[in-house]
């Protein structure tokens, strides 16, 4: 691959990162980028959105092109070679640090600004890097203090529509507390994530890519089944589990402070994911929407089958549903 071929498809990348979420036809023919594992490793030496799924990062859907990985590997002169080995290593050495620091759900973040950005940048240390991520939790404080380390020009908006373009082509595995259980941690994760990703609203999805939108959609149910049947370990949906089971508990006055916690308004769900706000897929709006729960329709609250929840929501359910004589007592002297 020449410098001018490579130069020249480099720009013409970039003009799509900034586009995709603007541009559908132009989000159709990124996606095929995104779907050819040889394209990806081109990409690796060009730009990094794709260049994750070699380093575990992403999944990308399959889209069946005409050339090999193996055809693009012959190919490849000993100098773009060493350039792969580097950014792979680099790569995975950004993975292990933000996980042993606990900030494993940042590590496609890391990745990708890391490879977006850093071709020039000599004095790059992992762990400097890793702590610009801990100490900076907001992006827009996190971009300008990589910045002002490393002496770039990383312009945030237009970083972050690639960003988010490249979560929702994903489902971060580091997302998950406990990938063998479902959990009310896990769920808030996944619609946290769901959100941030800009899913869309599909009736009949549950968060796999719509073919045709070439992005991730879940209707209102499906939100919070696609968590149910979403296998993190094998990065497939279990197509067995066919039904969501809802037990409403009570009024919101009730309600624990417990993120994961299943919200109702009579139609529709929504989960509560702390701070007040819920998220909840938007038939009106057509996508995963976040507002506060005081600004909804939201009658009761919920629990969903399937999930676990901490013993402070079992503890009310036992409270509101078989009120201990003490409890009675004390909703007598106040009046109730």
């Amino acid at each position: 691959m020449t410098e001018a071929i490579a130069a020249a498809a480099k720009a013409l990348l970039k003009k799509l990162a900034v586009d995709l979420a603007l541009d559908k036809d132009k989000r159709n023919k990124f996606l095929l980028i995104v779907g050819s594992i040889v394209v990806g490793l081109i990409f690796l030496l060009m730009t990094p959105v794709v260049v994750l799924s070699s380093i575990g990062g992403i999944d990308p859907p399959s889209v069946e092109l005409e050339f090999k990985e193996s055809d693009f590997l012959n190919n490849l002169d000993e100098e773009s070679r060493k350039k792969l080995e580097i950014m792979q290593a680099q790569g995975q050495a950004i993975e292990d640090a933000m996980v042993g620091t606990n900030m494993g759900d940042q590590t496609i973040k890391a990745q990708l600004i890391y490879l977006s950005f850093f071709e020039n940048v000599s004095n790059f240390d992992v762990q400097t890097y890793v702590d610009l991520f801990k100490n900076n939790p907001e992006d827009t404080a996190l971009i300008q203090a990589i910045n002002v380390e490393y002496g770039l020009e990383i312009d945030f908006d237009e970083f972050m529509r690639t960003y988010t373009f490249v979560m929702n082509t994903t489902i971060d595995p580091h997302m998950f507390t406990d990938s063998e259980s479902k959990n009310s941690a896990d769920l808030t994760a996944w619609v946290e994530n769901a959100y941030k990703s800009g899913w869309g609203f599909q009736e009949g999805s549950y968060g796999e890519i719509d073919e045709n939108l070439r992005y991730r959609c879940a209707d209102n149910v499906g939100l919070i089944m696609g968590y149910l049947r979403y296998i993190p370990t094998e990065k497939t949906f279990d197509m067995s589990i066919n039904e969501l089971i809802y037990n409403e508990i009570g009024e919101l006055d009730t309600m624990p402070e417990v993120a994961g916690i299943g919200l109702f308004d009579g139609n529709n769900f929504g989960v509560y994911v702390g701070n007040g706000d819920a998220i909840f897929a938007s038939y009106d709006v057509g996508n995963i929407i976040k507002s506060p729960v005081s600004e909804g329709n939201w009658i009761s609250w919920c629990t969903f089958d399937g999930i676990d929840y901490p013993q402070e929501v079992t503890d009310k359910i036992n409270e509101i549903q078989d009120p201990t004589e003490e409890n009675t007592e004390e909703k007598n002297e106040n009046g109730e």
